[in-house]
């Protein structure tokens, strides 16, 4: 059956979206745990980076690429981005969502991650590691003081770490200095700190440097796993939205930059060839 065939029948694939490349990261993740589903990421380069834009900025841009993914027949989509689940999940789930498709569902990042961190950490002391956005709108320290309000979080924004990896520098000399420099500043504030949170979806490709600079009795938090561990949760625990999303294993990439610089900035955070269709919004 078609794509088109299955559309009809409000069947389509588990839209995927991040600001830029990280969300990557969790595409991977989210495909080698559920592999039998369809997937359409869309990546929002031409206007990326969100993590210094405004919460009405990053607002208005996610729910653009929101209703994108719902007019391509998306069930259910995944805010793969810390930025954008940081400044435009609750806005879009509580205000808009009712109205504009009340059958549909769009998830976050970051309740996932906190939800893990009550089991990891025994000194109750966290860090985390993110944009300058996600670090400012506190939504780290918000969301964990719900469900854990015994637990201190010590935030650490590293502006320089997303254009490392962009850039293909997360190997290099510079990357040690930059990522040294801010974990050395985040364990002076709070040296009590046994778990750090990557709160960053591109902050994977810098695991080598990260733990060559973290106290070794540190635990890591990466997200990937985690978002994919919860999503099959959740489609076990939602059979109505489960039964909208079409099961092909196949996976398209839309992007709003030109299609060949995708597929090339892609092939850092992807282990296959990419071939991207360049949209507007």
């Amino acid at each position: 059956m078609s794509q088109a065939d299955l559309s009809h029948k409000g069947i389509g694939p588990i839209g995927v979206f991040d600001s830029g490349y990280g969300g990557l990261t969790i595409l991977n993740a989210i495909r080698q745990r559920l592999p039998q589903y369809d997937y359409l990421y869309l990546g929002d380069n031409a206007r990326t980076p969100y993590g210094t834009r405004s919460f009405e900025v990053v607002y208005h841009y996610t729910l653009e690429c929101v209703k994108k993914l719902f007019e391509l027949d998306c069930p259910l989509v995944i805010l793969a981005c810390n930025t954008a689940s940081a400044k435009a999940l609750r806005s879009i789930q509580q205000r808009d969502l009712p109205g504009l498709a009340p059958n549909r569902r769009v998830l976050g990042v970051i309740r996932p991650t906190v939800e893990a961190i009550g089991s990891l950490t025994e000194t109750r002391h966290v860090g985390l590691v993110g944009t300058t956005g996600t670090i400012q709108s506190q939504s780290y320290p918000l969301e964990i003081a719900k469900l854990f309000p015994d637990i201190v979080v010590t935030g650490e924004a590293c502006p320089m770490w997303v254009p490392l990896v962009e850039n293909g520098e997360y190997d290099s000399d510079g990357a040690d200095y930059f990522v040294k420099k801010n974990l050395d500043h985040l364990f002076s504030v709070d040296p009590a700190i046994d778990t750090l949170i990557l709160g960053c979806t591109h902050y994977p490709l810098l695991v080598n440097k990260i733990q060559k600079y973290l106290p070794k009795h540190v635990a890591l938090v990466i997200q990937g796993d985690i978002v994919a561990d919860s999503l099959a949760d959740y489609l076990n625990r939602h059979p109505e939205i489960e039964q909208k999303c079409s099961h092909g294993g196949e996976c398209r990439f839309l992007t709003t930059e030109a299609e060949e610089k995708f597929t090339a900035s892609a092939s850092v955070f992807m282990a296959e060839d990419v071939n991207a269709r360049q949209i507007q919004l």
